[in-house]
């Protein structure tokens, strides 16, 4: 791709409102990948536990993919120093039975093909266990690798490319190699779910419950006119929800990501839900839905790798799991794009590398995409493992956490947010 050279116009931090984007967002779902496996091994009972491993095993080796450039998998995740990190990328596939939800984008010259418009690297911490979810603009241009295409060809690097160009480039392999670049991480795990893949999944949980800020959303592009108030996302719904933008106050991508992330936090308090963990039946269904709509990485396609990245987050607090973006400025040549701050992203890197924990200081009201709203004081923070009678363990002291640079937005599983719809309150 060639460089752009359009003037620099200096300012604030970045709000580019990237309006010549149309491409749609879906939603990688981590959480829900890691709650279906730890339900069905811990809650399910032997029997449908040992029965979804071997469907899963059947289903997913075939369609698994390898990882270039990425270090070796040990035999037991809890053996990878410092962590370990897992990246969801969503594409924007466009499948028959919803392609008709997503106008010009499946019905143009570019409906054949497939961006990377959601990639999310999980970051699980080693001990003590912390979350960490870092969203990267699908705007952001950055260096692409040389990457090795599905059909053996080798598309060679670029100088400055948009990030979500990297799935042409080869695939999940070439997402992954990508990020690991750009974040100096080495990958080991990866998937890919695509438009349906969010509203399949969504559904097998009943759904998940937002809120909706300011006078409510209306967006057109999406098919959304919502008022103010809870809302129980289900079915198209939920991919509407997660693609609006022009529903948002500020009507950014920058605004979206924040708009995600609430969504994602509230699919974690239903994922320990009682509704979720007490059915066996809503468990089965969970793990025979994610076998269907996940692609892994080849060293995710072992169950059991599964079953240990389940069991090492399964007693995270919710204020210790983490949504960020990655920090970004705009781009001097277009106002539509964003460059990597390279500064600002040291300091997280730095942090996560000691295994500290994050605060973000970045006000969650001024981005446009959410607004606060006040805490439910049952659903701040996941049970906590209790010692074992006559167990020796104390708790572990208090950190004090690393605040990040304000740069950085984001939010924790603990926080309560309300979408900052475009519509105004007092009509």
């Amino acid at each position: 791709m060639t460089e752009r050279t359009k003037p620099a116009r200096r300012g604030r931090r970045t709000v580019a409102r990237h309006g010549e984007l149309t491409s749609p967002h879906p939603l990688s779902l981590i959480l829900k990948i890691v709650g279906v496996v730890v339900a069905v091994v811990l809650v399910s009972g032997a029997g449908v536990a040992a029965y979804a491993a071997y469907d899963f095993t059947a289903s997913i080796a075939d369609k698994s993919v390898a990882l270039e450039g990425q270090g070796e998998v040990p035999p037991d995740i809890g053996a990878i120093e410092g962590g370990v990190n897992l990246l969801l990328v969503g594409t924007d596939e466009c499948e028959p039975k919803f392609k008709q939800y997503f106008g010009d984008r499946c019905t143009g010259a570019d409906a054949g093909g497939q961006l990377n418009d959601v990639n999310m690297l999980v970051h699980i911490s080693d001990s003590p266990r912390r979350v960490t979810v870092v969203s990267f603009p699908r705007d952001l241009m950055i260096p692409l690798p040389s990457c090795t295409a599905e059909d053996g060809s080798v598309n060679g690097e670029t100088s400055k490319t948009q990030i979500n160009e990297a799935w042409a480039h080869g695939g999940l392999s070439c997402v992954t190699k990508t990020v690991s670049e750009i974040s100096g991480q080495n990958i080991p795990f990866a998937a890919k779910v695509s438009f349906g893949n969010v509203i399949n999944i969504t559904d097998a949980i009943g759904g998940v419950d937002v809120c909706i800020g300011n006078g409510g959303i209306k967006d057109p592009y999406t098919g959304i006119d919502w008022p103010a108030g809870p809302r129980n996302v289900q079915g198209i719904e939920a991919l509407q929800f997660l693609r609006t933008r022009y529903g948002l106050e500020n009507g950014s991508d920058l605004a979206r990501i924040s708009n995600q992330q609430q969504y994602m936090s509230s699919l974690a308090r239903r994922l320990v839900s009682e509704e979720v963990l007490s059915d066996p039946a809503t468990l089965y269904k969970l793990a025979t839905t994610a076998v269907d709509n996940i692609t892994p990485s080849e060293s995710l396609a072992n169950p059991m790798t599964m079953v240990q990245i389940a069991l090492a987050v399964k007693n995270v607090p919710f204020e210790e799991i983490v949504f960020v973006q990655y920090p970004v400025d705009q781009d001097p040549y277009d106002d539509n794009r964003v460059v990597p701050n390279h500064e600002a992203a040291d300091a997280l890197w730095a942090a996560l590398a000691a295994n500290e924990p994050i605060q973000v200081t970045n006000d969650a009201n001024l981005g446009g995409g959410v607004i606060t709203a006040e805490p439910d004081p049952a659903a701040t923070s996941t049970p906590v493992a209790t010692p074992t009678p006559g167990s020796t363990e104390t708790p572990a002291p208090t950190e004090e956490a690393v605040e990040l640079p304000d740069s950085i937005p984001g939010t924790s599983a603990a926080d309560r947010t309300c979408s900052a719809g475009n519509v105004r309150a007092d009509g």
